[in-house]
């Protein structure tokens, strides 16, 4: 490229979001002062990091998965009742799903903090792709940092309303199971959020940036098919193939692609597709996902998808049924929390992230596994312009938008070039580099809270562009409908790994 370099970076695990920068570095001025309530924040995280730092260690050694993570809810859980936080455990009827308030009186201030691991290959910290012996499961989207950071902002903030008398009620949301869960979205079902005035969630990443972001919408959904088993060979008549019928319905599928919208994204895999060759087979199972930028479009589209599975069945002499196993709102922008989080992003990000020369050594040697590095090495503390963005992916974070206003942000905790899911994300999640990320997540969070608390103005200007935005007749219908939260489906082995 000439002038400008592009780069990549994963928002809420959702998927790859696209920036345009300087190749340059620009030189910026300086970040205005701290108040004294900004310095009291930084100096209680400080103050409280190496806490901080051992709960996200012992979750990066326990990875749990998404509705199994009973030993990370109990860590976050167990810090916040420790820092005078009432926590509820167990709601939306989930067991690692949980809310810990502090204060009483407006503002209602949330902070997200998601937890679940990823299943696959375990990664021991090291700047070389090695498996730890008898593990499994890894941090590859640094969920161990999420929680806790986001857990050390919520104690920070709960220390300033004892300290100041301050009216405000801040509350910590355990939110499980986002890796295609949609553990977020049971729980705005279930009314967590009515008495919110804002929310505020972070997510490890290879910049910095708080930007007005908007995504897809998803809707996914296990196809199964039932037909009558027969030999191949000898009685083929007499069968009617499953596998027959989501190769029919796939095939419908991929020639309907041509007459979707510019944007619009439908995958799939084949769960189970029979057991022998020589066996028509009687069961078949398609994994669906399906996205749109917006909720009627993703309906419509997915009636269309719909029509495929009942077609193939009726051509086929099979049966289907189908389960949606996770949907999911597109993200509503909120720039006036975004330009409050961008602020203090810039008067934070140069002084917490600064690499120690042994964190220099390591990041260089991941920075050398890249095949095409699109960021700079030495751009871990800048942060990126405030432009609005679009992702193509999904994230549970969408229907808490629609519900209350949301202002998000990402952290330097990879090795910039870096890509979630993966061992070189995994790597620096028990280590300096991912910690300071974290560090200046909290932080931020922790200030832009206190900010919300000090000046209604700002709560009132999130709340009108809020409701412009979602329109004054929007009613909030959950794209999982009325099904109870998939709680063992990480407990199958296919069970799918991304949003």
């Amino acid at each position: 490229m000439s002038h400008r370099q592009s780069f990549r970076v994963s928002f809420a695990c959702a998927a790859v979001l696209t920036f345009l920068v300087p190749a340059a570095h620009a030189a910026e001025s300086a970040p205005p002062a701290l108040t004294d309530d900004e310095a009291a924040l930084i100096a209680d995280i400080e103050k409280r990091e190496p806490a901080t730092e051992a709960m996200a260690s012992a979750i990066w050694d326990n990875p749990e998965l998404g509705y199994l993570e009973t030993r990370t809810a109990k860590t976050l859980a167990d810090a916040l009742t420790k820092a005078g936080f009432q926590v509820t455990t167990g709601v939306a009827g989930i067991p690692t799903a949980l809310t810990a308030t502090f204060g009483s009186g407006s503002p209602v201030i949330g902070i997200l903090g998601e937890m679940d691991a990823l299943p696959g290959k375990s990664q021991a910290s090291v700047p070389v792709q090695q498996e730890v012996a008898g593990k499994v499961n890894n941090q590859g989207c640094g969920h161990n940092l999420f929680g806790p950071g986001s857990v050390a902002a919520a104690i920070a903030v709960k220390n300033w309303l004892v300290a100041s008398h301050h009216s405000g009620t801040i509350r910590f949301y355990g939110t499980p199971a986002e890796e295609g869960g949609s553990g977020k979205v049971y729980m705005v079902r279930a009314g967590l959020f009515k008495d919110v005035d804002a929310v505020l969630h972070w997510h490890p990443a290879m910049v910095n940036a708080a930007v007005p972001i908007t995504n897809n919408a998803v809707i996914s959904a296990k196809f199964r098919f039932h037909g009558k088993a027969s030999h191949a060979a000898t009685s083929p008549e007499r069968g009617r193939s499953a596998l027959e019928a989501v190769e029919a319905m796939d095939t419908m599928v991929n020639m309907m692609r041509q007459h979707v919208r510019d944007g619009a994204r439908i995958s799939y895999i084949i769960t189970n597709g029979g057991s022998a060759p020589n066996v028509v087979p009687d069961f078949a199972e398609v994994y669906y996902y399906v996205r749109e930028s917006d909720v009627p479009e993703l309906r419509a589209l997915w009636q269309r998808v719909l029509k495929t599975a009942e077609a193939a069945a009726m051509g086929t002499e099979t049966r289907y049924d189908y389960e949606v196993i996770h949907g999911a709102y597109n993200l509503l922008p909120n720039e006036s929390l975004d330009r409050d989080m961008d602020a203090n992003l810039r008067k934070r990000a140069a002084a917490v992230i600064r690499w120690t020369p042994a964190e220099q050594a390591f990041a260089k040697k991941i920075y050398s596994t890249f095949d095409k590095p699109w960021l700079p090495f030495g751009s871990e503390a800048d942060v990126q312009p405030f432009e609005a963005r679009f992702i193509p992916g999904s994230s549970d974070v969408g229907d808490v938008s629609w519900n209350v206003p949301t202002g998000g942000m990402v952290t330097t905790t990879w090795v910039p070039s870096s890509d979630a899911h993966t061992w070189q994300a995994t790597a620096v999640g028990r280590m300096g580099i991912g910690f300071k990320g974290m560090e200046l997540a909290s932080e931020v969070i922790a200030m832009t809270a206190v900010q919300l608390m000090k000046d209604p103005a700002r709560v009132a200007v999130a709340r009108e562009e809020f409701q412009r935005r979602r329109g004054a007749d929007f009613k909030y219908e959950a794209l999982v409908g009325d099904r109870a939260p998939p709680l063992d489906y990480r407990k199958n082995p296919q069970a799918e790994m991304v949003q």
